[in-house]
């Protein structure tokens, strides 16, 4: 598979990658690199490994990161109220095997990766709000595909899962993470791309309303907000227009692209939709 090939089989999903992203991703897959992805929330970040996944028939398995996560909430744990079953069953006599058997073990999503037979992208998503204990394991982890359960032994990977690790950079990652990894920044789309996203994305939606809504979020993206609307705004706007019909109004429908009141008064106090 080419570089346009991986390109156009992401379109065909609806995500439409520059070429500099689509290169990244050919060489993650070509080269068998987890993938790190920066930017803005709302870029579409954790859409590259929907997309990916859809397009080349494999299972997106996701880890959703978040402040203390850790290997029982990321790679396995024990199903305890089904132990004490099992132990109260065998003092009474009942044989009910071993406590620590697989039958009681619950696999998370790193573990799930690990044993699926088929092709997996593994999405490890913000990870950048995991704590750096939790940093280090993954990047353990990332280096051998392996995991050890100690009442069971370890456990490799048949075929290396395709590993997309995504990052709103709330914090830096460590260096040794970044290293293992191929990079790329996801920065908010131009006003040409924004209107081909939304025209993929939204079959059949007139152009003068994608061209409308996305002059009006670049517009947004201009000013000093606290959080300026994502690709999923965009889209979620112009479909808000769409449902108003004749009578769409930006000002009116501005809550499908702003989510916090102070920006919603300064935009309106400065009049930053006028004209639009």
């Amino acid at each position: 598979m080419t570089v346009e090939d991986t390109a156009d089989a992401l379109a065909g999903e609806g995500y439409l990658a520059d070429r500099a992203l689509a290169l990244t991703i050919h060489l993650a897959r070509t080269l068998e690199q987890p993938l790190l992805l920066e930017g803005e929330a709302g870029v579409g970040k954790t859409e590259v490994a929907r997309a990916l996944a859809t397009a080349t028939g494999a299972r997106l398995i996701r880890l959703q990161c978040h402040e203390g996560i850790d290997v029982n909430h990321a790679v396995y744990d024990w199903d305890y109220a089904r132990q004490l079953l099992a132990l109260r069953a065998a003092e009474k006599g009942v044989d009910e095997g071993e406590l620590f058997s697989r039958r009681f073990l619950i696999r998370r999503p790193l573990l799930e990766a690990l044993e699926h037979d088929g092709d997996v992208v593994l999405l490890i998503d913000e990870v950048d709000r995991a704590d750096d204990e939790f940093e280090a394991f993954l990047l353990e982890f990332l280096a051998d595909f392996a995991v050890t359960v100690p009442e069971l032994g370890t456990v490799t990977a048949q075929r290396a899962p395709m590993v997309v690790l995504t990052s709103n950079r709330t914090r830096e990652l460590h260096d040794a993470l970044k290293r293992r990894c191929l990079y790329h920044w996801i920065d908010y789309p131009g006003p040409d791309r924004e209107r081909a996203i939304v025209a993929a994305r939204l079959p059949g939606v007139p152009e003068a309303i994608a061209a409308r809504v996305c002059a009006a979020v670049a517009r947004l993206r201009e000013e000093e907000l606290y959080k300026a609307p994502g690709v999923g705004e965009t889209i979620v706007w112009a479909r808000a227009l769409l449902a108003m019909g004749d009578d769409a109004d930006l000002d009116e429908t501005i809550g499908a692209a702003l989510k916090v009141r102070e920006d919603v008064e300064r935009v309106r106090e400065r009049g930053v939709l006028e004209g639009v």
